[in-house]
């Protein structure tokens, strides 16, 4: 029942996988408008059948990727996730795109950063455990820092909460597993946004 939820996995994670390959492809399949059936039965195997939408358009070119250097930025960021791997996942990325990076694990510890310390944006994972999600996190957040910056990011959420946020001021929503330009670009457009 939990095969695409992020993060799962039954293998040890510092040895092997990372808990992300289910959902890679469940994302994928539904970034093509395609759904799949996995059917499994204990000592017979499992079978994994993806459906994919007929095209008869010819095929789009695909956008260039954004150059690095269109993605490095300066100013403080928080990223606020309840996984350490993934904390530290985004924190290098933002590092490599030359940002200055404070973590979190919850929303408890995001305001005490911010009490301390402003930010110029938070990346906020809209799933944290054990105690709030991504938009009361968002709440008391704006509480403290009326408008702070924020962009949004989650293997699997409700867009409803992500909407919720959206509409307290919070920015683009960006899903995980995300690249170095998906996560470069929203941030770019959020620190300039007026």
């Amino acid at each position: 029942k939990r095969i695409f939820e992020p993060f799962f996995t039954r293998k040890q994670m510092a040895h092997s996988g990372t808990g992300l390959g289910m959902t890679v492809i469940w994302a994928t399949v539904k970034d093509h408008h395609g759904f799949l059936d996995v059917t499994s039965r204990e000592g017979a195997g499992t079978r994994f059948d993806l459906f994919f939408p007929v095209a008869r358009a010819p095929l789009a070119a695909k956008p260039k990727p954004a150059d690095l250097e269109d993605l490095v930025g300066c100013g403080t960021i928080l990223v606020v996730d309840d996984l350490q791997e993934q904390r530290e996942i985004t924190a290098n990325m933002l590092r490599k795109l030359g940002y200055e990076v404070e973590t979190a694990g919850n929303g408890a510890e995001a305001i005490a950063c911010l009490a301390r310390r402003p930010a110029d944006l938070v990346v906020l994972d809209m799933f944290l455990e054990p105690d709030a999600d991504g938009l009361d996190a968002y709440r008391e957040i704006t509480a403290l820092n009326p408008g702070q910056k924020a962009i949004l990011v989650s293997g699997s959420t409700t867009l409803e909460r992500v909407k919720a946020a959206q509409a307290l001021g919070a920015g683009e929503f960006v899903p995980k597993p995300f690249t170095l330009d998906a996560l470069g670009l929203a941030l770019r457009r959020e620190l300039e946004r007026r």
